[in-house]
This record gives structure tokens, C-alpha cells and sequence, in this order.
């Protein structure tokens, strides 16, 4: 419970006070209302009593009363109507409301903060006045009246004869049996005499006489003088006299009874039907199946809205006073005098009364058994016989049938009990109390037995010390006692508040909240909110708090409040439980308690909080039904339109639907046209695209590209990126610029989170202009509603009429702004229209249509971007930044051109390495004209616009074929050298991929179109490729802020396998010296192996190779090598053909060093030969050759593995002796079949051989990902030893000169001596040392079996040296024994450089063998064979 003013014992005592009755007459009541007070009200501020008084037991002890106060009222005959006592009680509790700015108690647990009222004076003053006006009753004689004060004024002709009228009335309202109203503590009551005296206008002197007779008639202490009225008018402005009545009056003063009523009867915010707030049960009509707090009643929801309850109800203001001021002509000094009067009355009067009645019952109870003994040892039989039935004696005791009569020895006790109890004598009262329980008991008078347990526990609790502890099972048993058995809720409620009072004080807050909720009942909403508030109280005071059953009963509570007519307590106890249910997913519960805050503020006239309650329900996610959120939005729109209540303010900031700013993205420029016929239109950005990071920053890289190449190879440090598309992922740190007369297309992305539709009307977007002003200042406009409409607005704003957002779906608005001036440009808010209409119930009014309309709200919402969070410096890292976010805050730029693509005969699918003419077309669409216009792309080997240097025109050839390439008619000729081209690569090579697009002028004017033909080349690996064009342009009038602009298209080719070219070159075995022309270099054999590996469903018939060209520096084909002489070349499915040509060395090339030049040499196999150093053939062989540098094969050999590589200068030597870099182009057509048309497409491969010995294929290696490292638990074998780099056994080339067959006669002679040559070149630059060994030391058993026969003869071992290209020719002799054949190769060439210390074996030793025959025959002959 609550934490309460006065003290358990306090409370107590102030609860149970001796009842003092006044009888006055008119002339006395005429006095006392010059103060506008009658006689009660006059002395209620003084009953208390500031000094200790004593009376004596019947044991003669001396007994203190402490802070003793009495209870003093005009005796009315005439019971009050429960009605009038319930809303007395009520408009106690409304007229106690909590005080602003009072302390609050905060509570605090692991998981909650509360902040909650300290003080409850609500309750308090509703427990007052439900224990001063509860009725009395028969079995208890604590709320009967001990004495009553008769008052007589002086100015009475005769006072005496008054005083006699008044007793008589007193006695004749107590004795004769007419009034049951009020009741009598005993039949000799005390009276007591006050000569009422008004000092402003009576006699003193006269008024002392009558008191004096009055002393001799009454006896001093039976008789009183008051003097009061010492001022004759109201105190004058200055003078401040204390009003001690006003605390009181308003407690009992019944006064606008009916003001209730109307509260009672609107006060149903959840559409409960209002019930009469009455405490007796048999007056009550039944209400009904009551409503539970936490059900949301839809048919009550829907059928009595906001706007019902404003209509019907008016909200009752706090309960002022009627009266005017109180104790006009009373001052200091008679308050003095009415307090000395109360005082003397009580120690004078009143206690010397009660210890005389206390004696007399002791000395009656113990004489009429006739025994000496006390009261506390008589047991039942002493007083048996006494009780009579009020029904016949033949029908069972029960507990309304029994009714003791005055004289009961049982009422004896009880009322001596009261006694005692009221003079605060609590250890007699207990054991009279506990006496008259088992007499109850036995004789089943259950209502007796349950007054007498309950004062007996509350007397037992006042005695205090530790003589017993407090028996709450007696508390229980009474509560249950008058609650079940004698259907007295009164009864039961006061023991209840007792009870838990005390319990409170013990600290068991938890039995105390049980008894309570116990309590609790549908006949009286106040008491049970009241009670379940104060349960609620209990739990939060616990030692550990229970913060949601606090919560609930809270609930509860207010639930209870609202069904009173206590929307005030109500708001406040929802308010309270809100705190705990608030954010914790309890959704449900949420929604009711801020449904009913919304609903009560507003009726309270608070629509601030009302909306605010609302909004809440309306921005969780909420699980209720369709019907029920509609009608929370239904209310929701009512409450902001009475706030608007018409006034041309800021719009209202709407919860619905949700807008997540944070997905805003924005995108300036128009949008792009899609395609027109067979134009194909750039793809360039737009809002249908998703963001793609790694796709951005190839953009950018490509833009970045572009500049520096457009700026001399520079990149500008002001380079800022362009952005089209602005989201969150993108960098918005700083001000997106944007285009005079260019759209700005705003995306928001709406979600509405109930189960009901939105319909959103005339959206638009909210802005704030700041135009540059020519002298140098700003002037900002906004197109809010004051100014919107204006016909020279700086931006046209584009509203959407209608906007439906379905149940729970997402959905994006793009929002069109068109900016005309340049400035800065804020995008603050959205604005729009929200209704109820179109969804939900329909409403109960009959007239629809109106109250479709009035459901509409026109709001915004605020779009608030939040920047990334910053982790730069520490503080950053230490506390939680956010950077700006500027998407929305564009600088509109002065007018910039504007460029448009158009891809005319633009393919989708190619096959590998095909050539394709497509065309593009640009197009200038803005009023400034473009120039520097360049393209950039993530494969610059794909397209190409021709070299407009080294371009060659098309022969007619060419044009009657329809072929790309530039064509000679020129049949082949057999073994006819190959024509060469010498080209310089600047020619057709531009650096990092970024091409130049060759418009004529350099300048595009405003609408001026240009195309140009646009050459392809499908990709060499097959599958699906992306391929990214950038193109950029400038502005022909240089601007500050933006300078360029560029257009973006993406486009996917399929390509398709087509041929595979795999070529090998190697050296030629022949002498040197038969080779005429191969010009001292070395004859060179070029292997080239084409497959066809197309597929056969894409329709290609068969390939041709037409041509094999070659491009190099140093290196050019010479011949074409066919042993059939068969040119024609044709490739069906999955055939291959060989093909072998001879290359040989260039000229050394005169001209400039820096520029590199290449030779050109083609080689055709049909009719006609094709320029290969033209477009675009040469143009692709370049992009082709600049691509494949970064990413060329390693070159090694499957023997170099695991070795260690040489010194830099022995690898150099090894590297030029096999260098090569020769680049092949295989030229092909082939015959494609579509739709039943053939037609003839035709395409190029590359092949790069860099050495001799090694492979190279057009087709690239597919990227195989690399299998992870195991960990390895066992020690790995040694390295192998250090040996000399392979490519040191091609230093030296080898050649035998011998005959194929000799003849020798061996019966002549035994020995055949043959003649050998054995010439050996250098293949490098550098100084060879040689060593020719030519003993026999092979361990093979075949090569022992075929040269076991012959031996060298003369000197085993040569040692030379050999310069740069030198041939050196040995005679050497070979001895035979017997005929057969014999391989000559045998002998070992050893070869290193000058300088090298490790000697290398030639790679030829193991060449295929020189085989020679040796005939056994007289005649001479053979011929000189080279192998």
C-alpha cells in the first residue's frame, strides 16, 4: 500500500471515537450562522484533543488517553439513502486528486525504473469518510452516541425553559421508539448544557447571571458558557484569519450530489455501460456479464467513438465550495474559547461518564450472579436464559433470526468492551471482546461474533508490546463472516481496511494484497479500484518488489476508476502500468493501455497525450485484428483533427504509414528512354536497378580512367565520382549536385504495418530553396501550405492524386521534383493525405459520406537521414558519432549537356573470337553542347571504332561479301615468302583501355546526333560476359562545380566455342648452311593444331581457314609447310587440322627507338588475302595483345619444378636464346544456318608464342580455385639438390653430316672407316664454352645393342669456345666392325657460358637418332644425307 499520512495506530484510533450529539435551539443555530456554520460544524476543527486526560478501571488503575478526539454531530432522525452516501464517497475521491510537482518514489530493479506516487490522499480521504458516515448497527455500539450537548443562545427570553424543551426532545427521540435514527450508547446519556453567548450583540452580564444559575441547577460540571462572535462584521482586507473548517466541510457536505451522474454515465471509454456506484447489494440492478480490463470490446469501440463521448459527456471539475468564508466573526481568541470548551467537556464530562458506565456494567455483570469474582472468569451459564428469539423458537438459529434484546448480559459485554475501547483501555476491551466471541459463537449469532473478532484482533493489535502477536486469522474470519454469511459488504470493506493496515505495518505486504483483492466486487466499482490501486501498492513495496503484478493490478484498477467515473484516476493508474508493459513485447497489453490513456486524455481534455497515446499504438507492430485497428486509426484521426480544430499551423506529424528514411534513395536526371525500334538505348542508372558495391567501384575506376586521361594523365585532386543513384551504401558525405531543368526523383519506401489498407492522397514531397542571389545574399523559400501554389516557384513540385498501401505490404513513392534556379536544395518532409476510408467497418453514422470526409488528416513526416557511424579518431571510437548524410541536400548546377547512346545491330550472342560491324549512335538532348567525348570499358579487347590513322578503305572484295575485314585477291602460291607490313603500334594502342570516340569537329551541338561504325569481337572464353561501357563527355562552357558527365551501359554477351588453336614452335634439325634464307637467325617451325569445338546446335556448318598472320617485332612467318600442297582448309564437327609453317627473323627495323614497330605478315589459304594490319583486325590483335599482359601464363616447363632458379644473367642468356614472341592470327569464316537462312560470319584468334619449346592456345585457361594448405604433422623429404637451369641444353644446336648408306667389303678389310661432320651453332649472344665427349657411357641396354658395333675413332674429346651466332663445323670418323645399322648419335655436347662454372647437356642428345647403314659389299657408294 501506499505510504499514508497518519500511522497504523493513528488511524486506528481515529477510526473508533466517542460519538457527542448536539440539540440546539433556533436562536443558537441563528448565532452559530453568522459564520455560516450551524453547531456541529462550528466545533468538528476542535474535537481533538492537545492534552492527556485519565480515567480508572474497575480494578482501580489508572488509565492516560492519549491524543483522544471525539466526533460531534446535529442528531438527524432520518437515514440517509445509499445513493447520496455512495456519491458523497465519490465525489471525495474526485474532488482528492494528486498534486502537481509532488515527490515521486522511484523504484528500481534489474529490469524496470518507476516512477510512482509516494502518497495516496485519494484513498485516504475516501477511507475517512467511508468510516465517519457508515451507518450505525445493533451489534456493536461503537458508532452510538455517549452524550449530547444541548445549546441554548442567552438571548433567549427564558434559557432554562429551553434547556427543559431540549432534553425532553432528546429524551422523546431516544425513548420513544419512533426513530431508529440515531441510536444510543446507553439509556442514561450524559447532557450536557452550553449557554451559547454572541459577545457582538447580547447582554455579558445577563449571560453570566443565566450561567450561574445554571451551575446551581446542572452542577459545574454539567454546564457551560461559549462566548463567540467577538467581531461583529468579516476581518477587513489586511487581516488574515485561519480557516481550519474547510478541510472538513467538503468531507461531509453531500452538496451537488447530482454532478456525478452525468460523469458516471459518460465515463465508459472502453464502451462499458455505466453502473450505479451502490454499496448495498439488494439495491443494485444487475448490469450484466461485467467487461474484463483487458478486452478491447470492438462492438463497443466502433459504435461509441471519441466524437460520441465528447458530445455526451462533460467533464466535471473538482468539487469547489459552494460556501463563502467560515468563521466570519470568529477570532483567534474565540477559537481559544470553543477549544477550552471541547476540553473541559471531555475531561469534565465526558470520561468521568464512561468510567462510571464502565463500573456500573462490571459491578451488573459480576452482582447478578451474586459472586465476588470478576467478569473475566463467568463463563455462559451466569447470563443463560436472557436471549430471546425474534422468531419462533421451532425454526433454526440463523444468523438474521437472532437478535439479542438491550439487556443481554452478551450486549453487556460487548458494550462495556466498546467502553474501554473508546478510552483506549485496550487490555479490558480485548478480554471483554474475546469473552463475547465465545458467546456469540455458541449461540450462532454470527454477525455478533464477527464485530466481536474483529475488535478483538484490532484490540489485540493496539495493546502492543509482545503480550501476543496480532491473530489475523480473527480479521478473516469476520471479513468472511459479514461478506458470505450476512451479506454485509460495509462491514466486511471496514474490517478489510483494518486488516490490511495492520498488515502493512508488519511488512507483509503480500497477505495484505490478498485480503484486498478479496475485496473486490461488482457491486461497487470506486471501492474495488480503490482496493485493487492499494493491492497494486502492496506489491511494488515488497523487499522484492513484484513489478508486474504492480502492473496488472494497476490495470485493473484504473479499469475499475473508469467504470466509476473516475477518468482522472483512471489515466493516472494506466499511466502508472504503462511503465512496466512499455517496450517489453507485451503488444497486447500495450495496445489497451494506450487505447484507454488515448481515450481518457482526450476526454479530459488533454489531446496531447491522447495523441500521443494513440500514436504509440499505431507505430508498434501490432497482433490485433483488422477491425480493431481500424478502429484505433479511426480514433487516432479523430484526435488530431480536434487538435488541428482548423488553424493553419504546423502540419501534425502522422505515425502511418511507417517511412524508412534510411532506404530513401535518390536519383537525378531524367530517366532513360528504352529502346526505339532497333535502337538499343543505353542502360546507363535508374531506380529499377539494385545497388551492386563492387559494380560501384568498378564505376568509379573507370571514371577515374577517364579524367585523368581527359585531363593529360592527371587525375584532379577535386575528383569527386559521379552519382546518379544516392542510397544508403553509397558515399553521401558530401552534396550531390544536380542539374537546372533535370528532374529529382525522391524513392521512399512506405510500409504499413496494420492488417488494415492506407490510402494516402495528394503526396508530394516537402522543400526548403535557398536560391543564389546575384548581389551576394540568400533567400530561402519553402513550398509550405502558406506558399505553395505560387506560379514563379523555383521548384515544380509533382504530387501523386492516390496512393493505396494494402494490408502489411511495402511499397516505394517516387517523388518528382523539377528544379529551375540554381541554389541549395533541402528535401525535408512528406506530405500527404491519410483517411480511415475505404477499409475497416463501416461507420455507424448514417451519414457516410461526411464521415469519410471528416476522417480525413492531411500530415507529414519528417525525413531524417542518419549518417554513418564514425570510427576515425578515438573519440569517435569511445562515444557513438554519426557523419552527415546529404542525399538529400542536392546543389543545383548551372545547365549541362546532356548525351544520349543509341546501339544499332548490336548482337547478344557471338562466337569466340567472331567479328561483328554493329553501329552507335550519340545524341546531344540538352540546349549545351558536349564535346571531349571518351569511352572506357572492363574489356577494351571487345569493340573498337578503327584507327582513322592506319586505316585501310574496304576493297570491293570486301564490300560484296559483306565482310569486316580489307581484302587483296591473291591466289596462294606454293613456297612463295608470306608480304609483310610494317606498323607502328601508337597507331592503333591507346593507354589503360580508354579510347577517344572520333566525332568530326570534336563537338556535338544541341540536338545534333552523330553514328559511327562500331566494330566487335567475341570474347575468347566462352559463357555469358558482362561487358561495361563508360562514356564521358564535357561541357563546351567550363562550370566550378561539375565539369563532365559520363553515361553508363552494361551488356551481356553469350559466346559460343568456335575453334581451338593450339600452336608450338621448335628449331629446325637441318644445317644451318641449307637454309638460304633463313638469314643466319636459325629456321624456326611453327606447329599450329585447329580443332573444331563448336557445338552443333548453334546452327554453325563448317569453319574455314582462310588466313594465318603473324605480328611481331622481330619474328615473321615465311612459308607455309603443307606436305599434300592441299590449301583448303575445312573444319566439320569436331575435326582438327595441322598446319606447319617456317618463320624466320625480321630486319633490323630503322627508325626511332621509342617506338615500337611491328611486322605484319599474312599468309592466306584461299583467293583472297586479308589485311591483317587494318581495321579492324589490327586493332583487335592490339587490344588483344594489352589485355593479355596482365594476365600471360607463367612460363615453365613440367621439368623446372622444385628447381631453384639461376643467377639474373644466365637466365637472361637462356631467355633470348628462346625467345620468340611471335603472335599468331588464325582468320576463319564459317557458314551459320538461322531460320532457314545461311549466312557467312567470320572472326580472328589470337595465339602469343613467347619461346621456343612451349605450347600456346587462343583458348584461355580456366581460373581453377586453389585447394587449401593441410597442415602437415610429418617432416617433409629434403630438398632436391641445386642443378643448372634447363633452358641452358638449348644453348647449343647439334647436326651430323654422314652419308644414309655405306658399302664396305670387310673380308678385305676388317675396319669401315665412315666420315662425320659434326657442326654445332650458338643460339645465343653471349660466349659458349663446349665439350664434345664422344666415349660411350649410356647405361641403356638398347642403346649398348645398337652402337656396340661401331666406335669414334682418333681424339675422344673436344674442348671449344664459340661466340655470339658462330657455327663451328668437327671431321670426326666412325670405325664399324660388322654390316647393320648403327645410330650415329651418340656423341655428348656439354655447353655452359664463359662465365658459369656448371656445364649443361644439350637438349638434341636426346633427339631422334641418326641412323645410319653399313652394306657388306665390294662396290663404293652412298650419298651424303643430312638428319
Amino acid at each position: 500500500m501506499a505510504h499514508c499520512l497518519l500511522s497504523v495506530n493513528e488511524f486506528i484510533q481515529d477510526s473508533f471515537v466517542p460519538m457527542i450529539a448536539v440539540l440546539g435551539s433556533s436562536e443558537a443555530e441563528r448565532v452559530c450562522r453568522k459564520n455560516s456554520l450551524n453547531l456541529a460544524e462550528l466545533l468538528r476543527p476542535f474535537c481533538r484533543l492537545t492534552s492527556e486526560g485519565h480515567i480508572r478501571d474497575p480494578n482501580n488503575q489508572l488509565q492516560t488517553v492519549k491524543n483522544l478526539r471525539i466526533c460531534i454531530n446535529n442528531i438527524e432522525t432520518s437515514t440517509g439513502q445509499g445513493s447520496a452516501h455512495n456519491r458523497l464517497l465519490s465525489e471525495v475521491v474526485l474532488s482528492c486528486q494528486p498534486q502537481e510537482g509532488a515527490a515521486a518514489t522511484v523504484i528500481r530493479t534489474a529490469e524496470y525504473h518507476l516512477n510512482l506516487g509516494g502518497t495516496t490522499p485519494w484513498f485516504e480521504a475516501y477511507r475517512e469518510a467511508f468510516l465517519q458516515t457508515m451507518p450505525p448497527s445493533d451489534h456493536e455500539f461503537l458508532h452510538h452516541y455517549l452524550a449530547c450537548l444541548l445549546v441554548v443562545s442567552s438571548s433567549e427570553a427564558v434559557p432554562v425553559e429551553q434547556f427543559l424543551k431540549l432534553s425532553q426532545e432528546q429524551h422523546r427521540i431516544q425513548h420513544s421508539g419512533e426513530y431508529s435514527c440515531p441510536k444510543w450508547f446507553i439509556p442514561n446519556t450524559l447532557k450536557y448544557y452550553v449557554l451559547l453567548h454572541d459577545l457582538s450583540e447580547g447582554d455579558e452580564q445577563r449571560a453570566d447571571m443565566v450561567y450561574e444559575d445554571m451551575k446551581q441547577r446542572y452542577g459545574p460540571q454539567g454546564c457551560y458558557l461559549l462566548k463567540i462572535n467577538s467581531r461583529s462584521s468579516s476581518p477587513e482586507e489586511g487581516e488574515q484569519i485561519p480557516d481550519p473548517w474547510s478541510q472538513y466541510l467538503h468531507k461531509q457536505n453531500p452538496r451537488n450530489q447530482d454532478s456525478m451522474e452525468p460523469a458516471a454515465n459518460a465515463a465508459a471509454p472502453l464502451g462499458v455501460p455505466p453502473e450505479a456506484d451502490c454499496r448495498d447489494s439488494a439495491e443494485r440492478v444487475d448490469p450484466g456479464p461485467s467487461t474484463h480490463p483487458l478486452q478491447l470490446d470492438t462492438d463497443s469501440v466502433l459504435t461509441m467513438s471519441l466524437e460520441d463521448v465528447k458530445k455526451s459527456s462533460a467533464d466535471p471539475d473538482d468539487v469547489a465550495d459552494g460556501a463563502g468564508s467560515h468563521g466570519a466573526c470568529l477570532t483567534l481568541s474565540d477559537h481559544d474559547r470553543i477549544r477550552q470548551f471541547i476540553q473541559e467537556f471531555t475531561f469534565r464530562g465526558l470520561l468521568p461518564h464512561i468510567e462510571k458506565n464502565i463500573r456500573q456494567l462490571n459491578d451488573q455483570l459480576v452482582s447478578r450472579k451474586g459472586l465476588s469474582r470478576s467478569l473475566f472468569t463467568a463463563t455462559k451459564k451466569w447470563f443463560g436464559g436472557g436471549k430471546v428469539p425474534e422468531k419462533g423458537v421451532i425454526e433454526p438459529k440463523s444468523t438474521l433470526g437472532l437478535q439479542y434484546p438491550p439487556e443481554a448480559p452478551e450486549l453487556q459485554i460487548r458494550k462495556m468492551a466498546d467502553l474501554c475501547f473508546l478510552v483506549q483501555h485496550y487490555d479490558l476491551a480485548y478480554s471483554c471482546y474475546h469473552t463475547a466471541k465465545k458467546d456469540f459463537l455458541s449461540d450462532q449469532a454470527m454477525l455478533y461474533a464477527a464485530g466481536a473478532l474483529e475488535m478483538a484482533a484490532v484490540s489485540s493489535f493496539l495493546q502492543g508490546g509482545a503480550q501476543r502477536p496480532y491473530p489475523a486469522h480473527y480479521m478473516d474470519t469476520a471479513i468472511q463472516t459479514y461478506r458470505d454469511v450476512c451479506k454485509n459488504m460495509v462491514l466486511a470493506e471496514r474490517c478489510a481496511l483494518l486488516s490490511a493496515e495492520i498488515l502493512k505495518s508488519q511488512g507483509k505486504y503480500s497477505e495484505a494484497a490478498t485480503l484486498l483483492i478479496k475485496m473486490t466486487s461488482e457491486d461497487s466499482d470506486l471501492r474495488s479500484a480503490l482496493l485493487l490501486e492499494q493491492a497494486a501498492h502492496c506489491f511494488i513495496n515488497m523487499r522484492n518488489p513484484m513489478v508486474r503484478k504492480f502492473a496488472f493490478h494497476m490495470i485493473l484498477a484504473g479499469h475499475r476508476f473508469s467504470k466509476a467515473g473516475q477518468r482522472k484516476h483512471a489515466l493516472r493508474c494506466y499511466s502508472q502500468a504503462m511503465q512496466v508493459y512499455q517496450d517489453r513485447g507485451w503488444s497486447l497489453a500495450e495496445d489497451h493501455i494506450n487505447f484507454t490513456i488515448g481515450r481518457q486524455s482526450f476526454t479530459l481534455g488533454q489531446p496531447d497525450s491522447a495523441l500521443l497515446a494513440f500514436r504509440q499504438i499505431l507505430i508498434n507492430d501490432s497482433r490485433q485484428t483488422a477491425t480493431q485497428q481500424a478502429a484505433f486509426l479511426r480514433e487516432y484521426l479523430y484526435v488530431v483533427k480536434s487538435l488541428l480544430g482548423g488553424t493553419d499551423g504546423r502540419l501534425p506529424e502522422l505515425p502511418l504509414p511507417y517511412i524508412h528514411s534510411a532506404a530513401t534513395r535518390v536519383y537525378f536526371g531524367h530517366e532513360r528512354r528504352l529502346a526505339e525500334g532497333e535502337k538499343q538505348a543505353a542502360t546507363h542508372v535508374s531506380l529499377d536497378q539494385e545497388y551492386d558495391q563492387e559494380l560501384s567501384l568498378l564505376w568509379c575506376r573507370l571514371e577515374e580512367q577517364l579524367v585523368a586521361s581527359a585531363n593529360q594523365g592527371v587525375l584532379p585532386n577535386t575528383f569527386q565520382p559521379t552519382q546518379c543513384c544516392l542510397n544508403r551504401q553509397t558515399d553521401n558525405l558530401h552534396h550531390p549536385l544536380a542539374v537546372v531543368q533535370e528532374p529529382i526523383i525522391v524513392e521512399v519506401t512506405l510500409r504499413n504495418p496494420l492488417k488494415v489498407a492506407l490510402l494516402l492522397s495528394d503526396l508530394s514531397l516537402l522543400w526548403r530553396f535557398t536560391a543564389d542571389a546575384p548581389s551576394g545574399g540568400e533567400v530561402t523559400v519553402a513550398n509550405d501550405d502558406a506558399a505553395a501554389g505560387q506560379r514563379d516557384e523555383p521548384v515544380t513540385t509533382e504530387t501523386i492524386r492516390e496512393f493505396y498501401l494494402g494490408p502489411e505490404e511495402t511499397k516505394t513513392a517516387r517523388l518528382k521534383l523539377l528544379p529551375h534556379r540554381t541554389g541549395q536544395l533541402n528535401i525535408v518532409a512528406v506530405v500527404y493525405n491519410l483517411t480511415s476510408s475505404h477499409f475497416g467497418e463501416p461507420s455507424s453514422d448514417p451519414e457516410g459520406q461526411q464521415t469519410s470526409e471528416s476522417m480525413m488528416v492531411r500530415g507529414r513526416q519528417d525525413l531524417k537521414i542518419q549518417g554513418p557511424r564514425l570510427n576515425l579518431t578515438k573519440e569517435d571510437k569511445m562515444l557513438v558519432r554519426h557523419g552527415p548524410d546529404r542525399r538529400l541536400e542536392p546543389i543545383i548546377t548551372p545547365p549541362m549537356p546532356l548525351m544520349e547512346v543509341f546501339f544499332l545491330q548490336f548482337p547478344t550472342a557471338l562466337l569466340c573470337g567472331e567479328i561483328k560491324k554493329a553501329y552507335v549512335e550519340f545524341c546531344n538532348v540538352s540546349a549545351v553542347a558536349l564535346c571531349g567525348l571518351w569511352v572506357a570499358s572492363t574489356h577494351p579487347d571487345f569493340f573498337t571504332f578503327g584507327s582513322q590513322d592506319a586505316a585501310t578503305p574496304p576493297s570491293p572484295a570486301s564490300s560484296e561479301n559483306c565482310s569486316a575485314y580489307v581484302t587483296v585477291h591473291a591466289p596462294p602460291q606454293p613456297g612463295a615468302p608470306a608480304p609483310e607490313t610494317l606498323v607502328s603500334a601508337p597507331d592503333f594502342s591507346q593507354a589503360s583501355g580508354v579510347m577517344e570516340i572520333p566525332i568530326r569537329g570534336g563537338t556535338l551541338q544541341p540536338g545534333e546526333s552523330v553514328q559511327l561504325p562500331l566494330w566487335l569481337r567475341g570474347p575468347d572464353q566462352e559463357g555469358v560476359h558482362e561487358i561495361n561501357f563508360l562514356f564521358y563527355y564535357e561541357s563546351s562552357e567550363k562550370s566550378l562545380r561539375s565539369s563532365h558527365r559520363v553515361l553508363r551501359h552494361s551488356v551481356f554477351i553469350c559466346a559460343s566455342r568456335s575453334l581451338s588453336v593450339q600452336a608450338s614452335a621448335c628449331r629446325s634439325s637441318a644445317a644451318p648452311h641449307s637454309s638460304l634464307d633463313d638469314r643466319g637467325g636459325g629456321g624456326t617451325l611453327i606447329f599450329i593444331d585447329v580443332e573444331n569445338v563448336n557445338a552443333s546446335e548453334s546452327g554453325v556448318r563448317e569453319f574455314h581457314i582462310v588466313q594465318v598472320s603473324s605480328s611481331s617485332q622481330h619474328w615473321r612467318l615465311l612459308k607455309h609447310i603443307n606436305p599434300d600442297h592441299s590449301h583448303d582448309c575445312r573444319l566439320s564437327s569436331r575435326e582438327r587440322a595441322k598446319l606447319c609453317f617456317k618463320a624466320t627473323r625480321c630486319k633490323p627495323h630503322e627508325g626511332a627507338d621509342d617506338v615500337k614497330e611491328f611486322t605484319f605478315s599474312d599468309l592466306n589459304l584461299g583467293n583472297e588475302r586479308i589485311v591483317s594490319s587494318s581495321t579492324p583486325c589490327g586493332d583487335f590483335f592490339f587490344r588483344c595483345r594489352q589485355s593479355s599482359e596482365f594476365h600471360q601464363p607463367a612460363r615453365s616447363s613440367s621439368s623446372s619444378r622444385g628447381q631453384a632458379p639461376p643467377p639474373s644473367d644466365i637466365t637472361s642468356i637462356a631467355k633470348k636464346c628462346n625467345e620468340l614472341d611471335l603472335h599468331l592470327i588464325v582468320i576463319w569464316k564459317a557458314y551459320v544456318v538461322e531460320d532457314n537462312k545461311q549466312r557467312i560470319v567470320e572472326g580472328q584468334l589470337h595465339v602469343a608464342l613467347q619461346a621456343v619449346g612451349q605450347e600456346a592456345s587462343s583458348l584461355l585457361p580456366r581460373e581453377e580455385a586453389q585447394e587449401m594448405m593441410l597442415l602437415r604433422f610429418r617432416s617433409e623429404s629434403p630438398p632436391p639438390a641445386l642443378l643448372p637451369h634447363p633452358q641452358l641444353s638449348q644453348l647449343i644446336r647439334t647436326n651430323l653430316g654422314y652419308p644414309e648408306t655405306f658399302s664396305h667389303h670387310f673380308l678385305r678389310d676388317s675396319l669401315c672407316l665412315v666420315p662425320v661432320t659434326l657442326t654445332l651453332s650458338n643460339c645465343s649472344l653471349a660466349q659458349i664454352d663446349v665439350i664434345i665427349d664422344l666415349q660411350h657411357r649410356s647405361s641403356s641396354s638398347e642403346s649398348l645393342e645398337v652402337h656396340a658395333s661401331f666406335a669414334w675413332v682418333g681424339q675422344n674429346q673436344y674442348k671449344l669456345q664459340l661466340g655470339g651466332r658462330e657455327v663451328v663445323s668437327l671431321t670426326l670418323q666412325a670405325c664399324f666392325f660388322r654390316a647393320g645399322v648403327y645410330n650415329l648419335n651418340t656423341p655428348r655436347v656439354f655447353a655452359k657460358p664463359v662465365e658459369h662454372a656448371a656445364m649443361c647437356e644439350s637438349s638434341q642428345q636426346t633427339a631422334s637418332p641418326a641412323l645410319i647403314i653399313i652394306n657388306n659389299s665390294a662396290s663404293p657408294g652412298g650419298t651424303l644425307g643430312g638428319h
